[in-house]
């Protein structure tokens, strides 16, 4: 039976052959955090005061939204010095080799998705991508859990939190408006669709030993203190609502600054998670 949870290439052809539906209008979302992704797919952007910081590159065919992005917040490609990666699924890497090729910009992942890279390819669900020409890059920097990366005024603080790749990165993100120091935090792999049993048993994988480290990285996410809940995937923090509020009325407190959210959002990934394996006990 096909779990509801798994995606496949058709959940991605309307963004392949109509990217321009699914942009956004970047925007500041606190001091130097901004959001220039698109309305499927995350992609956030660091300005350091030392050069830029990307987080997650998005599609491959949503490349030149991410683009007009950066360049209508009025920054330069040219100032991207690190490309830090939450996993190594194409939708989160997919314009990384166009960026660096442009950029010449340090890439960063977590060294078990680098080491799937080179043995198990098939797990960066290429074939779920309608993008024929796609290929993995060789990161510069392979992370490891509690390593840091530091630019100008701005440190961010790997957690390993495995489960829906290999080599889920979590971040934990010092950001500043200039006044005051906030944390901002991205479980880097919340998805349950390579966490179904048709996939883990369809590649191979543990099907114990990866879920248990899934909820694992969950239960070591939980002790961090974070002011600012970002998500991968921008219906994973409600992007948009919060955005139409900050339009609706720019002088009311600012929506993503929620330090209550994050237990909330790891609450319920914990509670869709062990829904999932009820449907699945169930037959559903």
């Amino acid at each position: 039976m096909k779990s509801k949870y798994a995606v496949t290439a058709e959940t991605f052809m309307d963004v392949y052959k109509y990217p321009q539906k699914y942009a956004i209008h970047p925007f500041k979302i606190f001091g130097n955090l901004y959001y220039v992704g698109n309305t499927s797919v995350g992609s956030h952007l660091i300005d350091t005061g030392d050069g830029l910081i990307l987080l997650d590159t998005t599609f491959p065919h949503t490349y030149a939204l991410l683009i007009n992005s950066i360049w209508e917040l009025g920054f330069s490609l040219y100032d991207i010095k690190y490309i830090v990666h939450t996993h190594g699924h194409f939708d989160h890497f997919g314009g990384t080799s166009q960026f660096t090729a442009l950029t010449k910009a340090k890439t960063f992942l977590g060294a078990e998705d680098a080491k799937m890279f080179r043995e198990r390819p098939e797990l960066m669900l290429l074939r779920d991508c309608p993008y024929a020409y796609l290929e993995a890059f060789t990161p510069d920097v392979e992370l490891g859990d509690n390593d840091t990366i530091t630019l100008g005024d701005t440190t961010i603080r790997a957690v390993s939190t495995p489960g829906h790749s290999p080599g889920v990165m979590s971040y934990i993100i010092d950001v500043t408006d200039g006044k005051r120091r906030l944390t901002a935090a991205m479980h880097g792999g919340a998805g349950f669709n390579t966490l179904n049993l048709p996939f883990l048993r369809e590649f191979g994988l543990d099907v114990e030993t990866t879920r248990g480290n899934f909820l694992d990285g969950i239960t070591r996410l939980e002790k961090e203190a974070v002011d600012i809940t970002l998500g991968n995937h921008p219906n994973q923090n409600d992007t948009a609502g919060k955005r139409g509020r900050m339009l609706a009325d720019p002088s009311a407190a600012n929506p993503f600054i929620d330090p209550g959210e994050w237990p909330r959002f790891l609450a319920d990934m914990k509670k869709r998670f062990s829904l999932m394996l009820e449907e699945e006990a169930a037959g559903f």
